[in-house]
């Protein structure tokens, strides 16, 4: 259960290299125990972000407060922070066991302190026996939780994580995205971590920040991000999303698609947008249902032009003639639903957009 409390404050912080501004005017919290990602594509800013909280980068406006202390002029060790970095940044030349010591005899910890914390911190990551050897005889996904096991180890309020998983194959990242979040929750640690990866954000945080050009663009938790996203950047870039442009609106949850109407649930339009505004509609691939029963609202009629197998399941694209416009749609189908529908290209087909999984956008350009 997460603690009420505010940990962590950043109130409209900004950063400027010269004439480019890397985060502009980034406000949020997080609570105690909270696990954040901050999530966006290269170049966003989102890693200048955590370097800001971190106190490695500077501030040209706002300010960083942790437990109510200011502490944005400080140096990163005077906030009790922890930080992994994309590259590990370990000691070659130091064993594993002097990688997450480091910072502990840097601070006059006595040798059998250091060695007692050493070898509670080796179990906690699942590296006992591999203490005494050297980074490059061990593992990317081995090196990694050295990596975080050294900044465990002087048991910082605030473990901040540059892409961490970045760097590891695919089977890796996912077995660490589960070892990660955890071992985050049995410590109880307040958590930030930057990524570009949406299902590392999807899967790891309690809320995710977006952000994008160095703006925070939405925020909420995974499921609100996913099914209610509040731009169509966000919509885009977290999933794959069908848009459906030259769409009009007639009245409030009607719109007009060529010689279709279709019906939206108003708390997933814009109430403020006027009769006869351009507005694209979007929807989720995996929202398509193919196949509706009789009786069924916002039914088109679609002919499969290309079927792509992905092994559990089939994307395919759907051309819809009968709308009047030209209009494109993916379908995700599992592959069952596939082969018990007898599902083959050139196939006509009608299609239902569910009403309740209907978002819609202002303008007609998305």
């Amino acid at each position: 259960m997460l603690s009420e409390e505010i940990y962590l404050a950043v109130e409209n912080v900004t950063r400027r290299f010269g004439a480019f501004t890397a985060v502009e005017a980034v406000s949020f919290q997080a609570r105690r125990g909270e696990f954040l990602c901050i999530l966006g594509p290269s170049g966003c800013g989102k890693t200048t972000l955590l370097r800001m909280i971190a106190g490695l980068e500077g501030l040209d406006a706002g300010r960083v407060c942790i437990e109510g202390r200011d502490v944005s002029r400080l140096p990163v060790s005077k906030r009790n922070v922890g930080i992994v970095f994309q590259s590990y940044a370990l000691f070659p030349n130091l064993t594993a066991r002097q990688n997450i010591g480091y910072g502990l005899q840097s601070r006059g910890w006595p040798r059998d302190r250091i060695q007692q914390r050493v070898d509670e911190l080796l179990d906690l990551v699942g590296l006992r026996g591999l203490g005494r050897q050297h980074p490059s005889r061990l593992s990317g996904g081995q090196q990694q939780r050295v990596a975080l096991a050294r900044a465990l180890a002087v048991s910082p309020d605030l473990l901040l994580l540059d892409e961490p998983l970045s760097a590891l194959d695919a089977r890796v990242r996912a077995m660490l995205r589960v070892e990660i979040r955890q071992l985050q929750q049995r410590l109880g640690v307040t958590t930030i971590m930057v990524t570009h990866d949406q299902d590392e954000a999807l899967t790891m945080a309690d809320r995710i920040l977006v952000i994008d050009g160095g703006r925070l663009v939405q925020e909420g938790t995974p499921r609100q991000i996913y099914d209610q996203p509040g731009t169509p950047f966000v919509a885009r870039f977290i999933g794959a999303m069908n848009f459906i442009g030259d769409v009009c609106k007639v009245s409030e949850g009607i719109y007009r698609l060529g010689g279709t109407h279709l019906t939206v649930a108003p708390e997933n339009g814009s109430r403020r947008l006027a009769a006869g505004t351009p507005v694209t509609i979007a929807i989720r691939p995996e929202d398509v249902i193919l196949m509706p029963g009789a009786g069924a609202a916002n039914v088109i009629d679609t002919r499969v032009v290309r079927m792509e197998y992905r092994g559990f399941q089939f994307r395919i694209d759907l051309k819809a003639p009968g709308t009047g416009a030209e209009v494109m749609l993916t379908a995700d189908v599992p592959s069952e639903k596939v082969r018990r529908l007898n599902i083959r290209e050139q196939m006509g087909l009608a299609v239902q957009l569910p009403m309740d999984r209907l978002r819609v956008y202002a303008g007609s350009g998305h």
